[in-house]
């Protein structure tokens, strides 16, 4: 996939740049310890034309995950949010996935950085998992332990266990990955959130080692408005296998349900479910339709 050509642009510490004219520190530790922090933001092209969805709440967990390693981050939400309308703008993008990052600069030791940059992407990109039902795989890599790094933190160098339990699950036929914690219980997707439904009940695994998702907070307020029952615990890879159905939640994935996991073929038509009750429903908020104010 191309995400820039000649005339793309990016937003790179207070200035627009075309991004074939954006230089790579060669000795940042960004580069060579994954010490970024980063985001997924999605814009819409809704009736009330091009609006990200929650983009406030993106940028402070931003600052959040930069905060937690270490990180500055001098930069305003509210500036960040303007500066990001405007490269959609300039970029011509009325729907795009947006990528900010924090980079850090040229340090060979392993001691918090001194100084950041920010730059902000963004690109036409439809749904990360596509939009039909996929098949998962118990993987056999975990979550990464939550006392190694703070699992609320955003950081690239997190991705390379996503990364390798993605790949693995793939060469074995499968859509996707899902990541038991190190304590065996079922943590996530190698980037998404978890939900499954049992008995017109939905449950999804509680914080420890989860990363706490927007679209999965987003998920448990539709849930709250529908009257929908939704218990968050501790789940184990017996739960999953015997649920009625499952989705996965992310904000460059959306709302994408679960057909089976490994042999294990969910009995509950995805149409009939309470994940595509609130798939539904997940679209009418990011476009802004009916009952969106509700929710948010």
């Amino acid at each position: 996939m191309k995400y820039f050509g000649k005339n793309t642009w990016v937003y790179f510490n207070g200035a627009f740049i075309k991004a074939d004219r954006a230089e790579v520190d060669l000795f940042g530790q960004s580069l060579h310890y994954g010490y970024s922090a980063i985001e997924g933001i999605r814009a819409y092209n809704t009736h009330n034309g091009t609006r990200m969805f929650r983009a406030e709440l993106h940028f402070d967990r931003l600052r959040r995950s930069a905060e937690l390693v270490g990180m500055p981050f001098p930069w305003k939400t509210e500036l960040l949010v303007e500066h990001t309308y405007e490269l959609l703008d300039k970029n011509n993008l009325r729907s795009a996935y947006i990528r900010p990052l924090v980079t850090t600069g040229p340090n060979m030791f392993l001691t918090p950085a001194k100084d950041a940059n920010i730059v902000i992407a963004a690109w036409e990109w439809g749904p990360f998992l596509g939009s039909d039902l996929i098949r998962v795989s118990l993987s056999p890599y975990q979550r990464p332990n939550p006392r190694s790094l703070p699992p609320e933190a955003k950081i690239s160098g997190q991705y390379v266990a996503s990364i390798v339990a993605t790949n693995e699950a793939i060469q074995r036929g499968f859509d996707e990955a899902i990541l038991l914690d190190s304590d065996g219980y079922v943590a996530q997707a190698s980037s998404n959130n978890l939900f499954i439904e049992k008995d017109t009940v939905l449950y999804t695994p509680a914080f420890g080692s989860v990363f706490p998702g927007i679209t999965r907070q987003t998920v448990l307020e539709i849930a709250n408005v529908l009257n929908i029952d939704i218990v968050e615990k501790k789940l184990t890879p017996e739960d999953l296998r015997g649920a009625d159905s499952a989705f996965l939640t992310g904000t460059a994935t959306g709302i994408v349900g679960i057909a089976a996991v490994d042999d294990v073929i969910f009995p509950e038509e995805w149409s009939d479910t309470l994940g595509a009750t609130i798939q539904r429903a997940y679209k009418n908020l990011t476009l802004e339709k009916e009952n969106y104010e509700v929710i948010i």
